[in-house]
């Protein structure tokens, strides 16, 4: 039997994901010979293992928490992707035996294209939630599109806000506020930001990265303060399809 290409998910934990699903059914039906797989490790440096175990790996997505974490273990790394300072996708191949990996970047493309449709001429400054490596993708997108972002985080760090310091005048300013951090996901639904939401009007846009629930309460608030509101659902998409043209090119 001619053994399959396997492809996967590093992260901890895995519960929530969405990538096993899609490709699996992707595999389906397109009737491609490949498995996808969950690589639940709570070590970054178990990825050795994860290689030595899957001879026929030929890729993986990376998430929660080792987008950064994996920088030092890949041999490679796109220009796009060190300038982000996060990967959440690796290319795998195989030279005498042993894998070399190369990082990506396809949260750019995911977050840009999911964005575009939504934006409007006021939306010239940005709150950033979260620290993460989908932060730094999102700060980049921002950055690129010519919107200026300014990230928020519960530690105090230079040139970083905290929540504490979203004053009136920065909620007048920044008409996007896009969530990059884990609070509000399925099972901890009842969870959102600690950001004024009476501050919210009909001109922001809240953009959050989490995708299940579909409507988590950070949105939830926001539409019913009148705010135009977008999940993560379609960035997901848009960057696994970018991932699997990485894989096959």
């Amino acid at each position: 039997m001619t053994p399959i290409d396997t492809y996967g998910l590093l992260g901890y934990p895995l519960g929530h994901s969405f990538s096993r699903p899609f490709f699996t059914e992707k595999f389906a039906k397109e009737g491609i010979p490949a498995e996808y797989l969950n690589f639940e490790i709570p070590d970054i440096n178990l990825l050795t293992d994860v290689l030595l175990e899957h001879p026929n790996l030929r890729g993986f997505n990376v998430t929660i928490p080792y987008k950064e974490a994996i920088l030092p273990l890949l041999d490679h790394i796109s220009p796009e992707a060190q300038k982000v300072g996060a990967v959440n996708t690796v290319r795998v191949e195989w030279e005498d035996g042993n894998p070399i990996l190369t990082g990506y970047n396809t949260d750019v493309v995911g977050f840009e294209q999911s964005l575009l449709p939504c934006l409007r001429a006021h939306h010239r400054e940005a709150l950033v939630l979260g620290s993460g490596g989908a932060a730094k993708a999102v700060m980049y997108v921002l950055k690129k599109m010519g919107i200026a972002p300014h990230q928020v985080s519960r530690k105090a760090q230079p040139g970083i806000l905290t929540y504490d310091h979203i004053t009136p005048d920065w909620m007048e300013r920044c008409q996007i506020v896009v969530n990059c951090t884990p609070l509000g996901t399925t099972p901890n639904v009842d969870t959102c930001p600690d950001i004024p939401y009476e501050l919210v009007n009909e001109k922001h846009l809240l953009y959050d990265l989490i995708y299940n629930p579909a409507e988590t309460l950070f949105l939830h608030i926001g539409k019913k303060q009148g705010a135009a509101v977008k999940n993560g659902a379609e960035m997901l998409r848009l960057q696994a399809l970018a991932a699997w043209k990485i894989w096959t090119k």
